[in-house]
């Protein structure tokens, strides 16, 4: 569970890195190559898309960060945790929770759910 946890924690450092070097580093640590994401509003195939959509993230939630909320439930080759965007002070604006496949000890597809998003 460590290097899961550890996994996790370095997806959430993907979200909140703001420096394009470093957020792509990451992504290339964590990903698997043929990655996948989607959520409610956003999809990517691929490494570079999963950047361009980190930096779309900070482009519309200037300030705000990712925490993970829950310790990762696992079984077999899948996760799930919980998680919330919020900025420095104040409440979160979109709560969530992911639901991962892991290929070795790389992200492969990540599917998020919206479980609060804070009208606008």
């Amino acid at each position: 569970m460590d290097n899961l946890t550890e996994l996790l924690d370095r997806y959430i450092a993907m979200w909140n890195e703001t420096d394009p070097e470093r957020r792509h580093a990451l992504i290339a640590q964590i990903w698997t190559e043929d990655a996948r994401y989607v959520d409610p509003v956003s999809e990517a195939e691929g490494r570079a898309s999963i950047d361009a959509m980190g930096y779309g993230v900070h482009e519309r939630f200037p300030g705000h960060r990712l925490r993970r909320t829950s310790d990762p439930d696992a079984h077999h080759d899948r996760v799930r945790f919980a998680w919330e965007l919020a900025p420095q002070t104040g409440p979160a604006v979109v709560k969530g929770i992911d639901f991962a496949v892991i290929d070795g000890q790389r992200l492969q597809n990540v599917t998020g759910f919206f479980d609060h998003v804070a009208a606008s």
